[in-house]
């Protein structure tokens, strides 16, 4: 509320701010805004229909505020556009009750530090039993193998209030490192869909990606970039390797004084919780102010009980009651304040000592007791994180103290911790705290393996994210240069749509007769092909057939075909072109011809390209299986990924050729000059939706694939279906 706001201190000059587009804001000399929106923008911008409606500019300088964060912490996870995807639902709860009726260590096994759960082979007898088959892997599909394995992910991997919470009946992420909520944001590939039905809510449909980038590649597309935090240090490796950026250490304004006290490990939670009360209220007691840093909601919630049993009186912040943030940030400065604080407090954040509206005799106050103090109740897995939480105090030359409790039941030891630790303290009282000079080079040790086995998976997505990064750029560009061409004149429009149209008909041709013998040339295919791509007419059929049994010598064979179908469909276009131009020509649109040709090219290259990153993400999910052949899973990547996107740019020439060549334009009868607008924009509506039934039959054909004698789908393994006993890839799958 501004009554808030102004008790905080906090003023904001309307009269200096003036709402403005987004195109507006990009013009600026400079931008300010969030990681999201501008990798959104960028995705966006490569979605539009017409270059006006672009609004970056070219991204030249990026400075990353908080660059840790967002460049290595949010590295994983994905900018995703996605559409509603029409796939049932009601599976997600059948896949629930089954993994629920599974026991660890039986018929799965967890492993905590790959973050995976498997099936054993008992559990997927069970499983075969429960769904009355004898082979899911043959009766099933990868697709339901798949969706179990989710479920799977859903029940032993992912915890209520530590992964995600629940609120107003819908599953809501909770951010690993910030503790905030991510709300618009859910896991991809069912995994959130499997958690809603775990959970027992209503469960929203999948999505089908239809543009995509992660934060590493879009801030690797400006010419320079640069960024602060105060928490780079350790991992300059990761900054230097991946974003060739070198780490500067800028000493302290101040010198700083705050007393970083060692390790409290105990044997146990309880004992470590208990020693955590116990200080709190010894602090408290002398007024000194503390914030707790607690590594989950669950957790946080934990202390908090613990604490009320005691008497105490404290402020809770987590993901729950993110909208306190900033209020609850702002008094834990104060005297006797104690704040329970997920990693939320650990982000970005002043904290005034004496609390706000700042007042120098309470700041001073507070300073004699010793500033603020930071408990930190569990190491986490990065060494950034709790410097963070330490962070809070001790700021700009100020005194205070940081003192971190672990015990050898927290995830960090259970998961990497040594078991001589565990044997060492086997016979240790639990409400005893030990320091140990091994213990201490353990739990650091511990945290370099996971930040190293972090940087592995993140090194590893950049390798395989590079793949798909330059076939979207590629596409990308391909894609700008349609849009220049809307604005370009029209014979240059015509000449490009021409030149896909040579290009397609010579690949049919050298298609068909790739055989040295015309013997064994598919004239058959080849005739069928050109009636459906270029609508023939019986003379023009006649005409083709004849010259297909000229006794010519091959080679001059194969141009005289492709010289000829060239012709036959350059004059089928022209003869479009100028329906188009007589037909839906006015004083709005001068060039119809050309705004539907780039039109057509636009929504084949989109609509592929949607098909083409489900396709990708298929091959991706599985090529880890290749390592079991003892073959390089990413070099497969790479080499199939390759083979995929050159079937992407073959099928959009192919969809945009056939669409143009079978376009069909009615001429209008008894319609009044004040009717024309409303039809042409009808009827560009309607090309723009990919309206036309011809349109959608001609990409059907393209798209569809043959199928063998059982009615079945032949796969890019299976043998041909014309009998060669090469495999369908090899031959007319090529």
């Amino acid at each position: 509320s501004q009554d808030a706001k102004r008790d905080l201190g906090v003023t904001i000059e309307h009269d200096f701010l003036k709402p403005v587009s987004r195109k507006d804001a990009y013009r600026a000399d400079i931008t300010y805004g969030t990681n999201n929106e501008f990798g959104f923008d960028y995705l966006r911008d490569n979605m539009v229909m017409d270059l006006d409606q672009k609004v970056q500019r070219e991204l030249h300088y990026a400075i990353i505020d908080e660059v840790d964060s967002i460049l290595i912490d949010e590295a994983r996870t994905p900018l995703i556009i996605s559409a509603p995807d029409a796939k049932s639902t009601d599976q997600y709860y059948q896949f629930a009750q089954i993994v629920n009726g599974l026991d660890e260590n039986t018929d799965y096994n967890v492993d905590e530090k790959m973050r995976a759960a498997t099936l054993t082979e008992s559990g997927v007898t069970k499983v075969e039993k429960i769904l009355n088959v004898e082979n899911i892997y043959v009766e099933k599909g990868i697709r339901t193998i798949h969706h179990i394995e989710q479920a799977l992910r859903a029940k032993a991997l992912y915890r209520r209030d530590k992964d995600y919470t629940v609120k107003d009946g819908q599953v809501l992420i909770v951010d690993e490192f910030t503790g905030r909520l991510l709300p618009g944001r859910r896991y991809s590939e069912g995994l959130h869909q499997a958690i809603e039905a775990k959970e027992s809510l209503e469960i929203q449909r999948e999505s089908r990606t239809m543009a995509t980038i992660t934060f590493q590649n879009y801030f690797r597309l400006y010419h320079k970039l640069a960024g602060m935090t105060g928490t780079a240090e350790t991992e300059a490796e990761e900054l230097a390797k991946i974003y060739n950026l070198d780490v500067t250490t800028i000493p302290t304004n101040k010198p700083m004084i705050r007393k970083d006290h060692g390790d409290r490990i105990y044997k146990s939670a309880a004992g470590k919780f208990s020693a955590v009360v116990q200080e709190i209220k010894q602090r408290n007691s002398a007024g000194q102010p503390v914030l707790v840093g607690t590594i989950s909601i669950e957790k946080n919630e934990l202390l908090a009980q613990m604490l009320e049993r005691e008497g105490l009186r404290f402020n809770l912040l987590n993901a729950k009651q993110h909208e306190k943030e900033a209020e609850t940030i702002a008094q834990a400065g104060s005297k006797a304040a104690i704040t329970i604080a997920t990693n939320m407090a650990g982000r970005g954040v002043d904290i005034k000592l004496g609390g706000l509206p700042f007042d120098q005799s309470k700041c001073d106050e507070v300073i004699k007791l010793g500033g603020l103090h930071v408990i930190g109740t569990e190491r986490h897995e990065s060494r950034r994180i709790h410097n963070q939480l330490r962070g809070r105090s001790g700021r700009q030359g100020e005194p205070g103290s940081s003192q971190f409790y672990v015990s050898l039941d927290d995830d960090l030891m259970r998961i990497f911790g040594a078991e001589r630790v565990k044997m060492l303290m086997k016979n240790w009282p639990e409400d005893m705290p030990i320091e140990n000079s091994f213990i201490s080079k353990s739990l650091e040790s511990a945290q370099k393996k996971v930040e190293g086995h972090n940087f592995d998976i993140r090194k590893h997505l950049v390798e395989y994210d590079d793949v798909i990064n330059k076939q979207r750029t590629y596409a990308y560009n391909k894609r700008d240069r349609y849009l220049m061409l809307r604005d370009a004149e029209e014979p240059e429009v015509l000449s490009n749509a021409k030149e896909e149209i040579h290009a397609e008909t010579e690949a049919l041709v050298a298609f068909h007769t790739a055989a040295e013998s015309r013997s064994h040339w598919n004239t058959k295919e080849i005739l069928e092909s050109a009636i459906a791509m270029i609508q023939l007419s019986d003379r023009e059929r006649t005409a083709l057939d004849e010259l297909l049994k000229r006794p010519e010598n091959p080679e001059q064979a194969r141009e005289t075909l492709v010289n000829h179908l060239c012709g036959l469909a350059d004059a089928r276009f022209d003869r479009t072109v100028e329906a188009l131009n007589k037909t839906l020509k006015n004083e709005t649109h001068l060039f119809p011809a050309r705004e539907i040709i780039t039109t057509l090219y636009l929504r084949s290259l989109d609509m592929l390209w949607v098909e083409h990153l489900e396709t990708i993400n298929y091959l991706r999910t599985g090529i880890g299986l290749r390592g079991y052949g003892q073959r390089d899973p990413l070099v497969e990547y790479k080499r199939e990924s390759k083979d995929l996107f050159s079937r992407l740019l073959a099928d959009i020439q192919k969809q945009f050729v056939y669409s143009v060549l079978n376009l069909t334009v009615g001429t209008p009868t008894n319609v009044s000059q004040t009717d024309t607008k409303p039809k042409l924009q009808e009827r560009k509506q309607s090309l723009e939706a990919f309206g036309d039934d011809k349109q959608e039959s001609a990409a059907e054909k393209i798209q569809s694939k043959p199928k063998n004698k059982k009615g079945e789908k032949i796969g890019r393994n299976d043998p041909c279906h014309c009998g060669s006993g090469k495999k369908f890839k090899k031959c007319h799958g090529a």
